[in-house]
């Protein structure tokens, strides 16, 4: 709440802030620029039977990139977390009638892949994201739990925490990437995790 143009959202199940105009329109495009080159088929930790549950495209930045550098700063500048605790930035991309169906950030420690994804570094503390466009329709994200759906801005930032105040997940973070009717959305995410990244 230290940072300019920051808003809390008003709940008291999730840890949820909003800022506008974090990212300018040129760095925005560049970042669109790279995810359109080096995009492939989104993936989820553990499959659930539904092969439509993800149908974006995501981009792993090279951690070498300038422009990744850049947005990992000022990201970090942002959060004021641990930057060893932080994923590399990844970018995704959805076209018209794809998806990101209700989901939390956080892996299930009930999950059969939970000891490979949070072994070594912990499960995911926050996530931030960032519009990095405007689709034509469509794309807004719901948070169903707090009856809350925020709709994409270029450059608007989310950031909310995974966990309740007792450090355990909370599922109340469950959120949707909703269908992008026209157009096509772009997004930019970061994780933090409990311990440094180990990737």
């Amino acid at each position: 709440m230290t940072q300019p143009r920051v808003q809390r959202v008003p709940s008291p199940k999730v840890t949820l802030f909003v800022c506008r105009d974090f990212l300018d329109a040129a760095l925005c495009d560049a970042l669109i620029g790279r995810i359109d080159r080096d995009r492939r088929p989104s993936t989820i930790a553990d499959p659930n039977g539904d092969a439509y549950f993800r149908t974006s495209e995501t981009c792993d930045f090279d951690a070498a990139d300038p422009l990744a550098q850049e947005v990992e700063a000022r990201i970090n500048r942002f959060c004021g977390i641990d930057p060893a605790h932080g994923e590399p930035l990844q970018g995704q991309r959805y076209a018209v009638g794809q998806e990101f169906k209700p989901h939390t950030d956080y892996f299930s420690p009930q999950g059969v892949d939970f000891e490979r994804f949070c072994g070594r570094s912990g499960n995911r503390t926050w996530t931030v994201m960032l519009y990095l466009n405007v689709p034509e329709a469509g794309g807004a994200t719901r948070f169903k739990a707090i009856d809350k759906t925020i709709q994409p801005e270029r450059g608007k930032l989310l950031a909310w925490n995974n966990n309740r105040p007792d450090g355990t997940p909370n599922p109340a973070t469950i959120h949707h990437g909703m269908k992008v009717r026209a157009g096509t959305k772009y997004v930019l995410t970061k994780w933090f995790r409990e311990r440094a990244w180990i990737g």
